[in-house]
């Protein structure tokens, strides 16, 4: 064999043990499917449905929104951390998925996803009406530790909600067993804060994003959001731990993610992808017209936070007697 002869044969080799990497390194070479746990037409695949129109623009693919609802969350959860890890399905997780296995629904946790990053989160807020005499949250508060046991009567979502652990676990923060104050559940914040509006609740721990039309009508204030900052598009309303001293929040937020085992090379263009998508003045705007969260954590701050959120509520669960596992 000539020198020539046995170059040219190890340049093919070389050449044929480098195409799958740089295939690899092309992803996405199709469309990619988006799963979505929640209904078409709501707040969740609003927020999923701009982010898929966004890295589109980014990665050159289209990325296709399929609704896979039923179950509290479960349906479309599990179809996600089932999917084939070959980074062409990929979707939107929620704060359900810290929720759903602590209330025996399903196996499936945070942890049987690749997390790829946190796009939005919408902390809720106390409102009382705007006839309340409870003119700051520590008012309330001082209120509610002065009542006897399901004096005081509060809403926000359904039985056992993310707006159910939101009030169960502030009340936990003061000291206070979750049950100290009434649970009327409700079909959603807007009949809640109809409800609050009316006289029939003392507050509601729903997000200030769906009390915003009682409160411009001038039938409810926000005394404090559970968050870490104030929020942006409501720069006056403090946060707890301003207003009392409270170090605690949480949420109801929304991120992306793949199955485990989800490709390096998809993962390291979703992860900047997905940053340039929240830097995006498009998604900025969308976002704030609408009035949710702007919260970002990449791949790995994602994860972390998940972790946290799953010890948080699930303690809150625990607490209000809902955690069955």
């Amino acid at each position: 064999m000539t020198k020539t002869t046995r170059r040219t044969l190890l340049g093919a080799g070389a050449a044929l043990t480098a195409a799958p990497a740089l295939a690899q390194a092309r992803w996405p070479v199709r469309p990619v499917q988006m799963l979505c746990p929640w209904a078409a037409g709501g707040g969740t695949d609003a927020v999923v449905r701009i982010i898929a129109t966004l890295l589109e623009k980014e990665v050159g693919q289209p990325f296709n929104v399929v609704n896979r609802t039923g179950g509290s969350g479960v349906v479309g959860h599990a179809a996600l951390a089932q999917a084939a890890p070959d980074g062409y399905t990929v979707g939107i997780i929620t704060a359900e998925i810290c929720m759903l296995h602590w209330a025996g629904l399903t196996e499936v946790t945070y942890r049987n996803f690749t997390p790829l990053g946190l796009m939005n989160n919408d902390p809720p807020g106390i409102q009382v009406n705007n006839t309340s005499p409870y003119r700051d949250v520590r008012q309330l508060a001082d209120a509610i530790k002065a009542s006897r046991p399901g004096q005081m009567k509060a809403s926000g979502t359904g039985q056992g909600g993310i707006w159910h652990l939101a009030l169960a676990g502030w009340l936990q923060a003061m000291g206070l067993p979750a049950g100290h104050v009434r649970w009327v559940p409700s079909n959603g914040a807007a009949p809640a804060m109809q409800d609050l509006a009316a006289g029939g609740l003392d507050f509601t721990t729903n997000s200030v994003v769906e009390g915003r039309a009682m409160i411009d009508a001038g039938r409810a204030r926000s005394l404090a959001v559970m968050a870490t900052e104030r929020l942006g598009v409501f720069p006056t309303i403090p946060t707890l731990k301003e207003a009392m001293g409270i170090d605690y929040a949480t949420g109801a937020w929304r991120g992306i993610a793949g199955p485990l085992n989800f490709p390096a090379e998809a993962r390291t263009a979703m992860n900047a992808g997905l940053d340039r998508v929240f830097k995006s003045r498009e998604y900025n705007e969308f976002m704030n017209a609408r009035g949710f969260g702007l919260s970002y954590a990449d791949a790995d701050g994602f994860g972390r936070y998940m972790a946290a959120a799953d010890v948080s509520l699930g303690d809150a669960m625990k607490s209000a007697g809902l955690a069955r596992s």
